[in-house]
């Protein structure tokens, strides 16, 4: 317990060392060589998870979250954290243990030029579902749309440690002023140190191209090669996409996304048979004042969600997050996954939360929330796959700084 609250501590505390020390004002030589603004927060919650085959049990959390943007227009840069660890006070420690997320985003804009890299890696006892740390209940805002690709755990697990990265690249550029043309890649990593997950890696690269339309409208298209590989069974498959995607701003408060295109599988031998399917991504986006929202969809081939050999991968995920004046906040959340095997069997995972945040003072919070969290399925999963409906009720405090800023 020392050494997890060393961990948490010791961030914060320089945050906190920072924000007494080096005010906004700062000039002259002692002035840090970048600029820009951090906030932090401190949670605590305690937490009773009841209702579900693996029966019930209370656990308490303790948690931070940061992050920190810098003020350059041509190298933006960007950092969000969230870790902490929960232990078990009755009940069967199948949440007990440290989790922790790193988000890092670099960009660089040059003329005619746009760059962006990005690295996403997580360390969690559970397959993550609402939030930043994709741990429930904890305190984290809710109801806004996460950074990077969702997680690769689309069968939702208990007692699960998992180590979960994914490094990506984009580079474009803008040709004759109203296109755009771009290529990328990705890679994606998920290991399971205990033994009780299919060791998966998956690799992409892409290339599309832009015309803008008019100042609301943008059509673009894009091949997207796909590769999967299962270390420990020797074995991959690659799929191949082809899509078209129209983009429209509707007002400054609502945006829309939709791409749809063939995909083909192919795999030599029988392990995974090659087949042509649809492919299948749309959004809607809603921004005004104190209210967002969005919802987004995806028909894809996947790697499997940790325990199947390939899997045809259908998401929908709603989010909204209102605020009532200064002192009120409201966010929701809720995810429906069906993993279909390329063997056979399906797996329906289904979760939800809602939370309320209240102000008590200018830097202290309280906050409830409740999760829902159902899975149902046809494939032989292990025992440590979650199986029925499962509620969680939370209550905690939280202390959110202010604004920090640093540099010159």
């Amino acid at each position: 317990m020392r050494i997890v609250l060393k961990l948490l501590v010791g961030p914060l505390v320089c945050l906190a060392t920072a924000h007494a020390q080096v005010p906004s004002s700062v000039t002259g030589p002692k002035a840090l060589p970048f600029s820009g603004k951090v906030d932090y927060h401190l949670h605590f919650s305690q937490n009773a998870e009841f209702g579900s085959s693996f029966g019930d049990w209370q656990t308490s959390t303790a948690s931070a979250t940061a992050e920190y943007m810098n003020t350059s227009h041509r190298f933006p840069f960007s950092m969000q954290y969230g870790g902490g660890y929960t232990w078990t006070l009755t009940g069967p420690d199948y949440s007990t243990g440290l989790f922790q997320r790193l988000y890092l985003s670099q960009g660089v804009s040059w003329g005619r030029w746009n760059a962006l890299a990005s690295d996403d890696a997580s360390y969690r006892p559970q397959a993550p579902t609402t939030g930043f740390s994709g741990i429930p209940g904890i305190g984290e805002t809710i109801g806004i749309a996460n950074p990077a690709p969702p997680s690769g755990q689309t069968i939702l697990t208990l007692h699960t440690h998992v180590v979960d990265n994914v490094a990506a690249g984009n580079i474009a550029r803008t040709i004759a002023g109203a296109n755009t043309f771009s290529v990328g890649g990705s890679s994606y990593l998920l290991r399971y140190p205990d033994g009780n997950g299919i060791d998966t890696t998956s690799y992409t690269g892409d290339a599309s191209l832009t015309h803008r339309l008019n100042a609301r409208d943008a059509l673009s298209g894009k091949y997207l090669f796909s590769q999967f590989r299962y270390p420990d069974a020797n074995f991959s498959f690659d799929t191949h996409t082809g899509s078209l995607e129209f983009t429209r701003s509707w007002n400054r408060k609502l945006s829309t996304d939709l791409s749809a295109g063939p995909e083909w599988t192919s795999a030599s031998g029988a392990t995974v048979p090659s087949a042509l399917r649809p492919s299948i991504a749309a959004s809607l986006t809603y921004q005004f004042r104190s209210v967002s929202a969005s919802v987004v969809y995806s028909r894809a081939t996947s790697g499997g969600g940790g325990y199947l050999i390939g899997a045809k991968t259908d998401r929908a995920s709603v989010n909204l997050a209102r605020e009532f004046g200064r002192s009120l906040s409201f966010g929701l959340n809720g995810s429906y996954m069906r993993t279909a095997g390329l063997q056979g069997g399906i797996t329906s995972s289904k979760y939800g939360g809602v939370q309320i945040t209240r102000k008590l003072g200018p830097q202290i919070s309280f906050f409830a929330n409740y999760t829902a969290i159902d899975q149902s399925t046809s494939s032989a999963l292990p025992g440590n796959a979650l199986s029925g409906l499962m509620h969680m009720a939370s209550v905690g405090i939280s202390y959110g700084s202010r604004e920090v800023h640093v540099g010159h």
